[in-house]
């Protein structure tokens, strides 16, 4: 039997009534910044971000992702923040996130940009990308370059990763990371870094936000080293019109790499310049990225209206 219009007026108000009790229980305006052990004690952009919130009238906590104690039901919003532990324990980390009923980012944001052979599709999409060879055995698989960055596929701030000279000490770094299980990644060591550094290019609820310079990080002859800083030498920065068109061609290319996700709270998009001049992807970071709010006070506004903007309706 076909509902009348009465039967469909008390239907959708039971709808209405029901969603309500549901944000009463888990507080609209109750926010996570999910972080880590590390990313609690080192995070430069927690105490701004949650600072801007509490001003703008949020409850905000700041739990470890992996601490099994938490209510994350309770939340309007779960922003995934300083998860820096993720590249180790990956499976965990997934299975948290698809557990997490308001995530930011998408849980399947996450599964596609967790690990770096995303670049394909990227590559694929007609986006250019520093050249990238995948799990090298022979001197004749590297790209052709001076020097080449090898690193694991599933990778956060320098982990496991070095600069080489020498042919036979990369291809020997990238066994090393294929016999225990992973992908390695080989790409060229592009001169222009040591004198530019990478342009970090930040984007905020949907748009543009700022744009950040970092440092070289790895230097010649150093070899694997885990006590990197990755957030050190870091200053603002102006992109060229050539950085802006293309990290805007990525941002926008991101909903055809993950159908069906929602639009992103966030993205960092690192560029470098390859030997022509011309800007290249180095990583989309859509993770767990540090957005450089230090680095952009006027950013922290854009990141409260991107919260505000996710909450559910």
């Amino acid at each position: 039997m076909l509902a009348g219009p009465r039967d469909r007026r008390a239907g959708a108000g039971a709808e209405h009534l029901t969603h309500a009790r549901i944000l009463t229980h888990i507080g609209t305006r109750r926010i996570a910044l999910a972080s880590s052990e590390r990313g609690l004690r080192i995070d430069p952009d927690l105490p701004p971000a949650s600072a801007a919130l509490r001003l703008a009238g949020f409850d905000v906590d700041t739990p470890r992702w992996d601490d099994d104690g938490v209510d994350w039901t309770a939340y309007a919003l779960v922003v995934v923040r300083s998860c820096w532990d993720y590249t180790w324990r990956l499976e965990e980390f997934l299975a948290w996130a698809t557990s997490v009923p308001r995530l930011r980012n998408d849980v399947r944001v996450l599964r596609w940009n967790t690990d770096k052979v995303y670049l394909r599709d990227v590559e694929r999409a007609g986006l250019p990308v520093v050249a990238t060879v995948w799990n090298p055995t022979r001197a004749e698989d590297l790209p052709a370059a001076g020097e080449w960055v090898v690193k694991p596929s599933i990778s956060a701030g320098s982990r496991d990763t070095a600069r080489w000279a020498d042919p036979a000490d990369a291809l020997a770094h990238a066994a090393q990371l294929m016999a225990t299980g992973r992908t390695a990644m080989v790409q060229p060591y592009l001169v222009s870094v040591d004198a530019e550094g990478e342009t970090a290019m930040l984007y905020i609820g949907g748009r543009f936000s700022h744009a950040v310079r970092k440092a070289p990080l790895l230097a010649r002859g150093e070899g694997v080293r885990h006590d990197r800083d990755s957030r050190g030498d870091l200053s603002p920065a102006d992109p060229t019109t050539a950085q802006r068109t293309l990290a805007d061609a990525v941002f926008q290319a991101i909903g055809s790499f993950v159908p069906g996700a929602a639009p992103p709270l966030y993205a960092r998009i690192d560029l470098v310049h390859d030997d022509d001049g011309r800007p290249v992807l180095l990583e989309l970071e859509l993770t767990e990225p540090s957005l450089f709010l230090p680095q952009a006070p006027e950013a922290v506004a854009s990141f409260v209206r991107a919260v505000e903007a996710a909450l559910p309706r």
